[in-house]
């Protein structure tokens, strides 16, 4: 082997290090400095968001969801299980139903909110177009009131598709004609068309908490989308002179019937009367029954044939007897985190579309809410609004959480784009 003196590999491993040195100062000039690092930074920023927030989902609202779904069915059974062994022989009828309705529901808003909500944009005329549609065709079917569309054992209530599809149509207009909402043509005469339309054929099925309910969502979505105040103001002093009309000439029956026993139901006229507040006196009992604490969970004296149907439209009277205010007041407080959360969430939406949607869907979880206490503490005339996510309903309930999933959709895009 040959050997080399020492200072000749001293001089050879200089020779080496100054190549190495040659080579990495020209990659470097190939390559900006700095560049692979922040590639890196990037990467984690975003890695860590997905894993931490269920791939881009909001933890909190999601939670809020599944918390009301939860507590909605232990109080759905508990207010419907005397009603059901008695009519049908079977406690578990109701419940076994709804568990069925928010598995099928739960799913759906998990599908949805990994969706394009966008997608919808260009879709909003064709389903309202199909909304009315659905209007319509409950007019055709047998009974004297026609609200719901039999498909083997679910029946669809064509109103809560209504509600979803005129929530998306403004939410469509308002991103599109933004800047000439304060025009009446782009902003009274659209909501004028379709509530008035919309309002005739919930008329005809009769269904007049739909009509509430719409009037409120279309006004809210014309106001967030960009219409003056004054024109909110003319509309409401025009409603309450048509209401004083129909009430006067009595055009209205149906609705004047149910108006008839308003802020009387504990007030002893007539036995006619008395039969007609029969339901809200005795949610009136229960509320005042339940106390500070309330009864027990299960303990309600009220759902034992006292109150009719306790299992829909007046199910949060069984909630205050059994839980009491303070169990009352705790879930009011659920009710409005989920809906600051979704306005909020809403909010940090990159496009127009998705603030609007996102804001219409929650506040129709804020107006039901709000209508339904005031319906049961005969503050507003029995109209037969239900409680979103407690009242029994399948699909009131799947078409509630779809538009939860439309939320968390919106959230998940704002979250990603964030990065």
């Amino acid at each position: 082997m040959k050997t080399y003196p020492q200072a000749e590999v001293m001089r050879r491993a200089d020779v080496n290090r100054l190549y190495d040195e040659k080579v990495n100062n020209s990659r470097r000039r190939r390559q900006p400095e700095g560049k692979q690092p922040e590639k890196k930074k990037r990467q984690s920023k975003i890695r860590r968001p997905l894993l931490e927030r269920g791939m881009g989902l909001d933890l909190p609202f999601l939670l809020l969801v599944l918390v009301l779904v939860i507590i909605g069915m232990i109080m759905m059974f508990s207010a419907s299980y005397p009603s059901a062994y008695y009519k049908l022989n079977d406690s578990y009828f109701y419940v076994r139903r709804q568990l069925i309705y928010a598995a099928i529901g739960l799913a759906a808003m998990i599908g949805i909110s990994f969706f394009n909500y966008n997608k919808l944009h260009k879709l909003a005329p064709l389903l309202l177009g199909f909304a009315y549609l659905t209007l319509v065709i409950v007019l055709f079917l047998p009974g004297k009131v026609h609200r719901w569309i039999e498909i083997g054992p679910i029946n669809i209530q064509a109103s809560e598709i209504m509600k979803f599809a005129l929530i998306l149509f403004f939410a469509h207009w308002g991103s599109l004609y933004y800047d000439k909402m304060q025009s009446a043509k782009y902003s009274v005469l659209p909501g004028l068309l379709v509530f008035g339309s919309t309002a005739a054929l919930l008329i005809l099925e009769p269904h007049y908490s739909g009509i509430v309910i719409t009037a409120i969502l279309t006004v809210i979505m014309l106001y967030i989308g960009g219409m003056q105040m004054k024109y909110l103001i003319i509309g409401f002093v025009l409603l309450i002179i048509a209401v004083l009309g129909a009430w006067v000439t009595g055009i209205l029956t149906y609705a004047m019937q149910r108006m008839d026993g308003w802020g009387q139901a504990l007030i002893y006229t007539t036995e006619e009367m008395w039969q007609t507040t029969w339901q809200t006196r005795n949610s009136l009992y229960a509320i005042g029954s339940g106390g500070m604490f309330g009864l027990g969970l299960g303990q309600s004296r009220q759902k034992y044939l006292y109150l009719p149907e306790p299992q829909n439209d007046f199910i949060f009277a069984i909630v205050c007897e059994e839980l009491g205010f303070v169990g009352a007041i705790i879930i009011l407080l659920i009710f409005a985190l989920l809906v600051w959360r979704g306005i909020t969430l809403s909010l940090r939406s990159k496009d127009r579309f998705g603030k609007l949607l996102g804001i219409g869907l929650s506040s129709q979880i804020g107006v039901q809410v709000i209508l339904n206490i005031l319906v049961i503490t005969d503050w507003l005339p029995n109209t037969g609004i239900s409680l979103p996510f407690f009242s029994y309903g399948g699909s009131s309930l799947i078409m509630l959480l779809m538009q939860m999933g439309l939320i968390l959709s919106i959230s998940r895009t704002a979250n990603i784009e964030k990065q």
